[in-house]
């Protein structure tokens, strides 16, 4: 029997929620209803009580329905507070397997909050009519490993077709319940993250298996924005040892507001953590502006590269990429620990490679010519007579990411 919380406000629904309890239990697990209601007291109490969750919170439920009404955001994240804090209460106690939510725009906010506060590898799933919301959905996920189960139809008055969701759900959150390997992740090797994305994936792929064959285990984020943000938070929580920073295009991305955009902070998990880091500049050489009619009109003037309706790669200017220099030369100069750049003289890219419109050597030496200016040591920049999209490639980076892996242990031994 596995412990499944389940997150709902029951002041607004009720034999939906029942329902989902019901299968729960028919599945063999122990559901735990978590009501964190705010408007109205629910038909009836849930296992974990709203009045429960508001005093966790810090508030009685009297204030919370009364902020409800007129600081409905003070009310709300006094019911997110508390109803975390309970969970990890049942998490420490050994109680809680899994957790799904159920509801609405609110009940979103609420479950999914809770979920981004519990271990990598807890099942977590959410199942509401908001899990495909464009403007939201960022917001409900980020960066943790949070199923959407998108019910299309609102949580409202049980129906034939809501019915079959909120199966399709339950069913979903106890197969997970029943698969999972738990929490507990332990690696007998040291781990080593690998930024990845499209135009550089032959580097990446020879790379993964040489590291392997040195005796680590590499592990690949996909450098789409959430996938690098998700590395960086990796890295300040301790679990990789290194990082063969291959594609580093989030640092162009958020400077001129790609789609990829990983946020402000790309490269200052490591520069921190003081782990070895071999970095290369695949990605910079390209802006993500698909489904940005704006964006694709302002920058017309340039090579565009279409894969696919939302999917248009963009060729980035000299001046764009001595601005990316700039950034990534002020962060590098603050790292702790031993780091490279590599730069391949012959292309960053599958699509920066001569013959094909991407390629631009005179704006890619720009780059080289202004990170060497303003490294405090250039001998950290390294140029390479290579294209980064070949297994020869990969050789020289792993092979630098070795060497100063054994000089950031060596302080240690």
């Amino acid at each position: 029997m596995k412990g499944i919380v389940i997150v709902c406000n029951l002041d607004t629904r009720g034999e939906e929620i029942v329902f989902v309890k019901e299968l729960i239990a028919g599945r063999g697990h122990e559901p735990v209803l978590l009501d964190f209601s705010m408007e109205e007291p629910p038909p009836f109490p849930g296992d974990i009580r709203t009045e429960d969750v508001a005093a966790r919170g810090g508030l009685a439920i009297e204030v919370v329905r009364e902020k409800y009404r007129s600081d409905r955001d003070t009310a709300t994240n006094n019911q997110i507070r508390g109803a975390a804090a309970i969970v990890d209460d049942l998490v420490k106690q050994g109680r809680v397997h899994g957790i799904i939510g159920i509801g609405g725009g609110t009940a979103t906010l609420v479950a999914t909050s809770i979920m981004k506060q519990l271990p990598f590898g807890m099942p977590k799933l959410m199942a509401s009519p908001m899990a495909a919301h464009p403007a939201y959905i960022d917001k409900y996920v980020g960066t943790r490993d949070i199923t959407m189960h998108h019910t299309v139809l609102d949580i409202v008055k049980m129906n034939p077709l809501l019915k079959a969701q909120i199966i399709n759900a339950v069913g979903a959150i106890c197969g997970m319940v029943e698969m999972t390997q738990g929490t507990h992740i332990t690696f007998d090797k040291p781990c080593v993250a690998i930024s990845s994305f499209g135009f550089g994936e032959m580097a990446v792929q020879t790379a993964v298996g040489m590291l392997e064959e040195a005796g680590f285990t590499p592990v690949v984020c996909h450098a789409q924005g959430k996938g690098d943000k998700a590395m960086e938070e990796m890295i300040r929580d301790g679990v990789f040892h290194g990082v063969l920073d291959i594609c580093t295009g989030g640092v162009m991305e958020h400077l001129f507001k790609g789609n990829r955009d990983p946020g402000p902070n790309r490269l200052m998990a490591a520069v921190e953590a003081g782990i070895a880091m071999v970095l290369a500049p695949c990605g910079l050489d390209i802006l993500s502006y698909g489904g940005r009619a704006d964006m694709l009109e302002r920058t017309g003037d340039r090579v565009q590269y279409v894969q696919d309706a939302l999917r248009v790669q963009v060729r980035t200017t000299a001046d764009e990429l001595r601005q990316a220099a700039d950034v990534i030369a002020e962060r590098l100069n603050r790292a702790r620990g031993p780091w490279s750049f590599l730069i391949p003289l012959r292309g960053w890219s599958s699509l920066d490679k001569e013959g094909r419109p991407i390629y631009d050597p005179v704006a890619d030496a720009a780059f080289s010519a202004r990170l060497k200016e303003k490294l405090a040591d250039p001998s950290h920049l390294r140029e390479v007579d290579l294209h980064l999209y070949t297994p020869e490639f990969a050789r020289v980076a792993v092979d630098e990411f070795l060497r100063l892996f054994r000089t950031a242990k060596t302080p240690a031994a």
